[in-house]
């Protein structure tokens, strides 16, 4: 068989990849990706030893709601980035939500404590280390969101890395939140929010080049 006709063979015989078959994949990417950084955050950091107790707290809701709502938003958006022709203009503003929420939230908070307890309130006792543990801990669900990209065309390859470097940044801080004490709102917003922006920046980077077509 000639070489223009095996292509032109091989072109009539494959279909196009269905949203539900790249779906399942960034799902099967996420979910390994979540679970290698739990073992990684089990391993390395340890779950707080007060994990029982801290459940019956408010604060250690938010912290686990906050995360959650970005990483679901996030996986939202990518999904619809994956895709050409899809829009995803209502799903980067939901995206933006959690983020307002909380942000508005701890304002409130700060304004209503003492002067004096602002400053602990926002620095709290790990700023130094909580956005580096964040992306560490990030780092193996980013390798899975991106594998599970493979089947996916994205036309925006920066917003769409951007977007992976998210979802892996709040699913990394979901599960760092499991180790983390800290419970104020304006540290959350502060400095969880910080190790997320800093997967993005580093999914944005990355997508530049990775998943150009």
């Amino acid at each position: 068989m000639k070489t223009d006709a095996l292509i032109e063979s091989l072109t009539e015989r494959a279909g196009p990849v269905t949203a539900a078959t790249m779906t399942r994949a960034m799902l099967l990417g996420l979910g390994g990706g979540v679970l290698a950084s739990f073992v990684l955050m089990q391993l390395w950091l340890g779950i707080r030893p007060d994990l029982m107790p801290a459940m019956h707290t408010g604060s250690y809701w938010m912290k686990f709601f906050y995360t959650l709502m970005f990483a679901v938003a996030g996986f939202w958006t990518l999904e619809r980035l994956s895709r050409p022709g899809a829009s995803s203009r209502l799903q980067m503003v939901l995206e933006a939500l959690p983020f307002a929420l909380l942000a508005a939230w701890a304002s409130m908070k700060m304004m209503m404590a003492p002067v004096d307890a602002r400053m602990t309130m926002l620095m709290g006792s790990s700023h130094q280390v909580c956005p580096w543990r964040i992306v560490v801990l990030a780092f193996p669900v980013f390798a899975g969101v991106f594998w599970g990209l493979r089947k996916a065309a994205p036309t925006r390859p920066v917003l769409t890395g951007a977007m992976a470097g998210l979802l892996a940044g709040a699913a990394g801080a979901f599960i760092y939140a499991l180790h983390c004490d800290e419970s104020a709102a304006a540290f959350v917003a502060m400095w969880y929010t910080l190790g997320i922006a800093m997967m993005g920046l580093f999914g944005a980077v990355l997508g530049r080049f990775a998943l150009r077509w």
